[in-house]
């Protein structure tokens, strides 16, 4: 497939007196397009989390990862030493679902408003805490196809409090593919295998994808867990699953 060439911009999304900022990647040639919104890690919209919604934008999607801390940190993006990563998980607590899933709700109107985006369907992806947030983003009527990676809790906990996230499983339309690596110490084998048995148990389309060697964050090409292999494989995944959006 021959990449597309791409435009890239910063919008802000308004909604309740809160401004939202995002990331938007689209082709650069005229068509129509399936919309992608692409979740953060708890490292802000840095830039590996732009690199990953150009690298979507140029297989043929207009995709935007809206800045999940803008209520309780505008403008935050960080790297990933020991002090990033601290300042990122004080965040993250402070997050809550019913603003996440608002918060996404709005970047799919904005794209729903673009000429060139098509309005049947649009896909999510997410990592690290961007992974938690897709499988519950996942439940958006919208969402036609959800990319969920290494989101740790989701058996646990939900953001913000209340129930875990894994019991509004039944709530979710589409199909959702989950990404673990079997090295990571913050998602136990056990939680994937409940992720699974909840997913089969009412009947929603997904794989659950369990990589040797691969520790959490295997994705990113910027970080100390990258795996290289892990990577190249859940992006094939990851194109497929998308394809159903085309």
């Amino acid at each position: 497939m021959t990449e597309q060439a791409i435009i890239t911009t910063t919008v802000n999304l308004l909604q309740d007196n809160v401004q939202v900022s995002a990331y938007l990647a689209e082709p650069k040639e005229s068509g129509s397009y399936p919309g992608v919104v692409v979740l953060q890690e708890i490292f802000g919209v840095n830039v590996h989390i732009r690199e990953v919604t150009e690298r979507i934008a140029k297989l043929g999607y207009v995709a935007i990862a809206p800045a999940l801390f803008q209520r309780v940190a505008p403008g935050f993006e960080t790297g990933y030493t020991p002090e990033n990563m601290e300042t990122g998980r004080g965040y993250a607590m402070q997050t809550q679902g019913s603003e996440l899933l608002s918060d996404i709700q709005l970047a799919i109107d904005y794209l729903k408003n673009l000429p060139q985006v098509k309005k049947d369907g649009f896909g999510c992806i997410g990592f690290c805490f961007g992974g938690h947030v897709a499988y519950l983003a996942a439940t958006l009527p919208d969402i036609k196809a959800t990319a969920s990676f290494y989101g740790a809790g989701i058996t646990t906990r939900t953001l913000g409090g209340g129930a875990p996230t894994i019991t509004r499983t039944r709530e979710i339309p589409g199909t959702l593919y989950a990404f673990f690596g079997k090295e990571d110490a913050s998602i136990p084998a056990e939680q994937v295998d409940e992720i699974e048995a909840e997913l089969e148990k009412y009947k929603i389309p997904h794989r659950v994808f369990r990589y040797d060697g691969a520790n959490h964050g295997f994705f990113c090409n910027l970080r100390a867990s990258y795996n290289p292999k892990a990577a190249a494989d859940a992006w094939e995944q990851v194109k497929q699953l998308f394809g159903q959006l085309t």
